[in-house]
């Protein structure tokens, strides 16, 4: 049966439209799609994404707070405020003792809000996708 899913989710023949094919390689070759592909390396981990989460909902949290939401140690949230920061998604300033920090900008912000409000339009069950919203 798994066989045939393949093959129903797969051109039977093999032919492409060369223009579109043409146009989108060579558009793809100006892409930085490594770096794209980094931020989203970046956030494919839940821990990092729940510490994102929490940083798109307020406009700075110190590493203390971040710990205490998601219910890390504080090793823990530096650490993966640390990535974010690393991969230019979060920015951070120090007032102290304590350490802030915020998104890098709006757009990680929407990037951040995007990924939620998808994940709660579409999700996958057995393989298909379905809708909770009605067209």
């Amino acid at each position: 049966m798994s066989n045939n899913k393949k093959e129903q989710d797969c051109c039977e023949i093999f032919c492409y439209d060369e223009e579109k094919v043409n146009r989108l390689k060579e558009d793809l070759q100006l892409q930085d799609t490594l770096s794209v592909s980094k931020i989203f390396k970046a956030l494919a981990d839940d821990t990092r994404v729940k510490v994102a989460y929490a940083l798109s909902q307020e406009d700075e949290l110190c590493v203390c707070d971040v710990a205490n939401i998601v219910g890390c140690t504080m090793a823990t949230a530096s650490h993966h405020l640390r990535l974010l920061r690393n991969m230019g998604l979060a920015k951070y300033r120090k007032d102290g003792k304590l350490v802030f920090y915020s998104l890098d900008d709006d757009h990680v912000i929407k990037l951040i809000q995007i990924a939620f409000l998808h994940s709660k339009e579409v999700f996958v069950t057995n393989g298909t996708r379905t809708s909770t919203i009605t067209k």
